[in-house]
Order: structure tokens, then C-alpha cells, then sequence
């Protein structure tokens, strides 16, 4: 009996991958076949030492564990040459020939892998007639007829998440397909290869959606774009809401400009504040470089579906950084215009040119350069220097600690009404790595940096000062430490508190003098010049609140 597993290396310990569940639920009356996830921090050697027990192990391969994937396989044809090393994915499917090229990666099965790991198994030692898959032999390198579409009716009866212990699973981001392929064809993204839209048995999807409510909690749709179709969105839509736990969460990437209003309309009506995440590709709002790479999207459309349902659903919109005919300007525009949006998350990333995709493949006619090592970020290009692309990924820094990170939402906002965010931001980030490293910093360091930095560039607007005050008495569930802002004197602040008949034996409270109305620049993002006492309320359990501002 031979013995295979079906393995990969997650980016994180709390994410899951869902093609190893499929590909082991469809073969799992094969005896000698296993399944186990890693992930990408592990001890190589631990790692390998596992797995080197085996006849074959197969790798679930992406751009984020690749190098890592490839520094396993090694290790495991050190400890025993005779376990043969498969690797399939994305990451793997397109200009792979480096790759089947190394002595330790025996066999690369190309593009969908339901049918071409069937066949394996059943064929293994002899894989000559095995579809999809790139082999050596001896010297020579052979690559099979590749294997027909398969057909997503075989999952009929699936619900891949039932080999999991169940108390596993709360803890996990899992993930779940209800169809293949995009409609779209944005020359950035493997998706856009696959243009036939395949469904996956309503049965099936509604069975796994199911068990995954029941025993995790937040669920994450890998769909291109979830609501291509009406019908079938509000469907799944009430299937969750009559189901769903409280603790739930649910995240969609959707295509907004194209959302019906029959959606919309159902969103408001039915669907709890919170429950859906909305993850949006904006990418850029200049039309000539979304067009460049295939790219249709109306910004205005966009805009206006997201204010409509902004108050409902928690937005996630991303940026891409990089694209042909986008110079630093128009990147300036795009990221002042969304986040004017106030998205809970603004994701900024950079152009990537994933092997096989037309970007990649039409590289030299802009200029651009790239890193060859995964994730084959952009390094330069004839819109933008190295320079300044070193520029904007400080800003993505302080964009990701102070936004993202909720660290300064109210001080960021303010200066969004007030001067330009980018070049706040990019300042912010340029000053931040002069002071710390990025990914080794305390939370005394964030507010001290934004401090010293509102200062020394704004050193008269006391108003920014008292914001970013604000933002870190907000920021703790037990009163801190003063920093920043002194309180009000101690004797007129126990008068207020006594005035207000707060509640100091159950609470604790901060009360800051303020130039301005914070209720109404909450309210309206308005500053309206007043002395105004500030009262933030402690009660040790959940994030301090504003309770009084008079």
C-alpha cells in the first residue's frame, strides 16, 4: 500500500486550505492516503521529518509559500531520496519549468487538480498517462494532454470540512468556493484565464455553509465575483440568515458597481449591521490605467453602492500600486478619493506579476521591472522610480498601523478634511522609519511618533495635537497612563464627574480640555471652534468611550 499526503504550508496558523479537503474528500476511499496542513513559520526540518515518511507527498503551492514549500522538499529527498515530491497550485501551473527542473521535485500536476490526482493515485509508479501533470524521465521532461474540465456536479455530496475535529474550526478562517472562474478579464489576475463561470451543487454549497455556521465562525467565500448573479446572491443571503450563528462573520468579494438594486434593497431590509464583509477591488480610480489591463469599472458607481451600504456591511477596499499609465500622481488621487470612503480597511498593495498572466507576459512594454522571487512584486516601472515606489510603501506602513491598525481613525480623518491624506500619510511613514523598525514597535512608540510628527509639520494646529490625544485615551480598555494630553485639574474634574452624576466607584474617567465640538466632528466631520470638556469612560472590560462632550 502506498502511502501519500496531501499537505501545504499556510501563510498562518489560522487559515485553512481548502484544496487539500477536496482532494482528499474525493479520494478518500484510497487506503494509504492522509492529510495535514502546516504552516509557513514551523521548523523546516520538523516539517520535513513528518512528512519523509512517506511514498509521495503532495504540496498545495502559492506565491506566499513557494520558497518555503520548495526548502521542505529539499529537506525531504535529504532525509529519504526514495519519497517522491508533487506540487500543484497556481504557483506551479504556469512557467513551472524551473521548477520540475530541481532534483528534488519529481512530478508538477498543471491547472485543476480533481481529475489529474485521481488518476495518480490510481496510476502511481506509472504516471505516463496521468492528465495535467509534468514528470521527468531520466533526463528528459514530459509534460501529459491536459485534462478536461471537471465537472463541479461531482461535488454533489461534498462538505470537505467534516475531516476536521469540529473544536478545531472556531478558532480558523475557512473558506469556502460556490463557483469557478471570472467574467472578467484584468490582466493582473490568474482569474482573469478562466472565463466560464461553473456553479457548484446548491446542495452541496448549502451543506458545507451549514456545518461551517455551526462549528466556525469566521467564513470567508473565495468567489472573483460573488454577485454576478441576482438570484443565486440573495439565495445564499437567506440561507445565512436563517441560520447563522452571532458570532459569525461573512466575507464576500464583490464587484460593486455592478451590484443590483434588488441586492441592495435586501441588505437593508433583512441583513444585521455587521454580519457581511465586503471585500472591494478598487485597484485604481484612473480609467485609462484600469483599461490598460482589461479593466471596466465605474469609481462613481462604486462610490455611491458603498455609501448606500456602508452603515450595514464592514467594507474592505483594496488598491494596487504599480499598474501602466498610473503615475504618482493619479496614485495620489486614487488613495485621497477612496480613503475618503472611511472603509474600516483600506488595503494598499502593489502590482504583482504572477506567472502566467498577461501583465507578466507583456512586462517589457512599460518598463517595468520585477522581483523574480515570489510574490514577484513590482520594482520599477516608466510611470514609476524605484524611488518612489520605496515612498508609497512607507505610506502603505502608516496607512496599515494607524488606520487599519485603528490606532488613529479619528486623527485621520481630520486630516482628510483638513490637508492632503497622502501626503500625511507618506510623511508619517517616512518619518516612522527614521525612528523604528516597522514590524517591531510598542503602542507608546505609535502615539510618540505621530506626536513628534504632527508637531514638527504642523506646529500650529493645536486642534490635530488633541486628535491624536483623543485617539490614544480611546484606545484602551483600562485608563492609561497620561501622555500627550494632560486632564483637566483634579479638583474641577471630580466637580464634573459629581455634576453629571457619573458613576467613579464603578467606572474611571479621562477628561480632556478641547478647542473644538468633538460630537460634531463625529457626527458631521465638522470642526467647530468651542472650549469643550471631553469625558472618556473606562470600565476595564471593552474599549474606552466617549460619554460626554459638553
Amino acid at each position: 500500500m502506498k502511502k501519500v499526503l496531501l499537505t501545504t504550508l499556510n501563510a498562518k496558523y489560522i487559515h485553512t486550505n481548502l484544496a487539500i479537503r477536496l482532494l482528499y474528500e474525493l479520494n478518500q476511499a484510497n487506503e494509504g492516503l492522509e492529510w495535514k496542513e502546516f504552516n509557513i513559520k514551523e521548523d523546516k526540518d520538523e516539517v520535513a521529518k513528518h512528512c519523509a515518511h512517506y511514498d509521495v507527498v503532495a504540496f498545495s503551492c502559492y506565491i506566499w509559500n513557494i520558497t518555503q514549500t520548495l526548502t521542505v522538499a529539499e529537506k525531504i529527498k535529504a532525509l529519504n531520496p526514495a519519497t517522491k515530491i508533487l506540487l500543484g497550485g497556481p504557483e506551479v501551473s504556469y512557467e513551472y519549468e524551473d521548477v520540475i527542473a530541481l532534483d528534488y521535485v519529481d512530478y508538477i500536476i498543471i491547472g485543476e487538480g480533481e481529475t489529474p490526482f485521481r488518476e495518480f493515485l490510481e496510476s502511481f509508479p506509472n504516471v505516463e498517462s496521468v492528465s495535467s501533470l509534468v514528470y521527468k524521465n531520466g533526463t528528459e521532461v514530459k509534460t501529459n494532454k491536459m485534462a478536461p474540465m471537471f465537472d463541479l456536479k461531482n461535488f454533489q455530496n461534498s462538505m470537505p470540512y467534516r475531516f476536521d475535529n469540529p473544536e478545531d474550526l472556531a478558532n480558523k478562517v475557512l473558506y469556502i468556493e460556490t463557483s469557478r472562474g471570472c467574467p472578467y478579464k484584468c490582466e493582473f489576475c490568474l482569474a482573469s484565464l478562466d472565463n466560464k463561470v461553473r456553479y457548484l451543487p446548491d446542495e452541496s454549497i448549502k451543506a458545507t455553509l451549514l456545518y461551517m455556521m455551526q462549528h466556525g465562525k469566521v467564513i470567508k467565500f473565495l468567489d472573483r465575483t460573488f454577485n454576478i448573479k441576482k438570484d443565486f446572491t440573495i439565495d445564499i443571503f437567506k440561507f445565512i440568515l436563517e441560520n447563522y450563528r452571532p458570532e459569525n462573520v461573512f466575507q464576500f468579494e464583490i464587484t460593486a458597481d455592478i451590484l443590483h438594486p434588488d441586492i441592495i434593497r435586501f441588505i437593508h431590509d433583512y441583513v444585521p449591521d455587521n454580519l457581511f464583509r465586503f471585500e472591494i477591488g478598487i485597484q485604481t480610480v484612473n480609467q485609462k490605467a484600469n483599461l490598460q489591463v482589461s479593466r471596466k469599472q465605474s469609481f462613481e458607481k462604486t462610490t455611491s453602492i458603498i455609501k448606500q451600504l456602508d452603515y450595514k456591511v464592514e467594507m474592505h477596499l483594496d488598491l494596487i500600486v504599480g499598474m501602466a499609465l498610473d503615475y504618482w500622481d493619479d496614485i495620489k488621487y486614487s488613495i485621497e478619493e477612496v480613503f475618503k470612503l472611511f472603509a474600516p480597511e483600506m488595503q494598499l498593495g502593489f502590482l504583482k506579476f504572477l506567472k502566467g498572466t498577461p501583465v507578466r507576459q507583456k512586462y517589457q512594454e512599460h518598463g517595468f521591472k520585477f522581483d523574480p522571487h515570489p510574490p514577484y512584486q513590482i520594482i520599477e516601472s516608466n510611470y514609476l522610480s524605484k524611488e518612489q515606489l520605496a515612498q508609497i510603501v512607507e505610506l502603505e506602513h502608516a496607512l496599515e498601523i494607524y488606520w487599519n491598525g485603528k490606532k488613529a481613525t479619528n486623527t485621520l480623518r481630520y486630516i482628510t478634511h483638513q490637508y492632503s491624506i497622502f501626503d500625511f500619510l507618506l510623511g508619517l511613514g517616512h518619518f516612522f522609519g527614521t525612528q523604528k523598525d516597522f514590524h517591531k514597535y510598542s503602542l507608546t512608540d505609535v502615539f510618540d511618533i505621530i506626536t513628534d510628527y504632527a508637531s514638527q509639520q504642523y506646529p500650529e494646529d493645536a486642534v490635530l495635537k488633541q486628535m491624536i490625544a483623543i485617539d490614544y485615551y480611546l484606545h484602551f480598555k483600562v485608563k492609561p497612563k497620561s501622555l500627550f494630553m494632560e486632564e483637566i485639574e483634579f479638583t474641577q474634574k471630580n466637580k464634573l464627574i459629581d455634576e453629571l452624576k457619573l458613576n467613579h466607584h464603578k467606572y474611571r474617567y479621562v477628561v480632556l480640555p478641547l478647542d473644538f465640538d468633538f460630537k460634531t466632528f463625529s457626527k458631521e466631520q465638522m470642526i467647530v471652534n468651542q472650549n469643550r470638556h471631553l469625558i472618556i469612560q473606562y470600565n476595564g472590560v471593552t474599549k474606552a468611550e466617549v460619554i460626554h462632550a459638553h
